[in-house]
């Protein structure tokens, strides 16, 4: 039958002919060779169907780009560590960027948070400090208590820091919060003056602007206050402060704010005495940070100052805070917003301790008025503060006076 039938479909095979035969033609059809395209060990046993596309292989390469961004991050913060040629002015940038993130943290967050007094807040960080920077000396293996000849000059640097610290939350609870800081922002100027005194830095004003004046020729460098007066970046970044907040500090009188609530605004000698804590603050300050740079150059170790300032100010305001202040329970949410910040204040400690290991005082503390601009161009982008020409003339002035110390200052450092 039809069906049992089986039907021989003859194999087409693709052939090319050698091109020998053509020259043998003549010998004869038995002399032509003919040979396949392909052999048949040669042949590709290669279909679509054989190519896999697994998704494992794609998950790997988004946690490779993902390993890569990251390493980059990492890559750029060890570079600014390093101790480079710009390391000293990116760790004191650094420094400042985290104190104004923590700013805008509890901006974000104040809203949820219960209000905790100052002592507390101050204790809380003194204490994840001293926790933090133990643990970072013991993991590098650095004495904890730094080298021998170099423990007076920390027992000084937490004198001064915590009385700098002690000051300001004084002068924060009797003067309006904007002139407060507007204090606090002339701790460069004294760190500048005090280093002039204490470790004999110069003072060159060529170094920044390369601005010369008949009078400071005359006098030469050895003046430091003349120096520190004209030099523009310091004072070019403090009256971008001034810009900033002279709308508020033009206002007269009235009484404080909501974020300024805590506060207990007094007036007359007493408010005149307030603004001396708030130099005497300043001052103590900029000392601390003559102390911090010659304690972290002879230790060659910034973290064994910022340990050694929370082991000072960790039982210092635990004890303020119940001789001064009534001790408040915080929430959950509240401490782990206390903590949070606390963690972010130590990094930015340490950081500013390296960039002054690693740069002059006078250049890197002009670094610190970043701060107040990054700070203001957050309030505007989020609408928290109405834009003005003076806030935008002082942010101006500010990113002015950084962008010319990174620029001269590395080159022309004189020790």
């Amino acid at each position: 039958m039809a069906s049992a039938e089986t039907i021989d479909v003859p194999a087409v095979e693709l052939i090319v002919c050698d091109a020998s035969s053509t020259d043998s033609a003549g010998n004869g059809m038995g002399s032509e060779e003919i040979e396949p395209l392909l052999a048949a060990s040669e042949k590709p046993k290669i279909d679509i169907f054989s190519v896999s596309y697994s998704r494992r292989k794609s998950r790997e390469q988004v946690t490779r780009s993902a390993e890569d961004e990251l390493s980059s991050f990492t890559q750029f913060i060890l570079w600014a560590w390093s101790g480079s040629r710009y390391s000293g002015l990116l760790c004191m940038a650094l420094s400042s960027t985290i104190y104004c993130s923590m700013e805008a943290i509890s901006y974000i967050f104040s809203g949820c948070a219960q209000s905790i007094p100052l002592f507390e807040i101050a204790f809380t960080r003194c204490t994840v400090t001293l926790i933090l920077s133990y643990f970072w000396l013991r993991r590098s293996g650095q004495p904890i208590f730094g080298p021998t000849h170099v423990r007076s000059l920390l027992v000084l640097r937490a004198l001064m820091g915590y009385l700098s610290l002690l000051s300001f939350v004084y002068c924060i609870q009797r003067l309006p919060l904007s002139q407060a800081v507007v204090l606090s922002f002339t701790t460069p100027i004294m760190a500048s003056i005090m280093a002039r005194i204490i470790l004999h830095e110069k003072l060159n004003i060529a170094e920044i602007g390369e601005i010369t004046h008949p009078f400071i020729e005359a006098v030469g460098e050895s003046d430091c206050i003349v120096n520190c007066i004209y030099c523009p970046g310091l004072a070019c970044s403090f009256i971008g402060v001034l810009f900033i907040f002279q709308p508020i500090l033009g206002a007269q009188g009235g009484l404080p704010k909501a974020d300024e609530e805590n506060n207990i605004y007094v007036g007359g000698s007493d408010h005149g005495y307030a603004v001396l804590v708030g130099l005497v603050s300043s001052m103590s300050g900029g000392i601390s940070y003559c102390l911090t740079r010659a304690g972290a150059k002879a230790s060659d170790q910034p973290v064994i100052t910022v340990f050694a300032f929370g082991m000072l100010g960790s039982p210092a305001a635990a004890i303020c805070t119940f001789a001064f202040q009534d001790f408040v329970l915080p929430s959950f949410y509240s401490f782990l917003l206390m903590v949070i910040l606390a963690v972010l204040a130590f990094f930015a400690e340490v950081f500013l301790a390296r960039g002054l290991q690693l740069e002059k005082t006078s250049k890197v503390t002009n670094i610190q008025y970043i701060e107040a601009a990054l700070s203001q161009l957050w309030g505007l982008g989020s609408s928290k503060i109405a834009p003005s020409f003076g806030r935008i003339a002082g942010c101006f002035l500010i990113f002015a006076s950084t962008c010319c110390t990174m620029y001269f200052g590395p080159d022309k450092e004189i020790e």
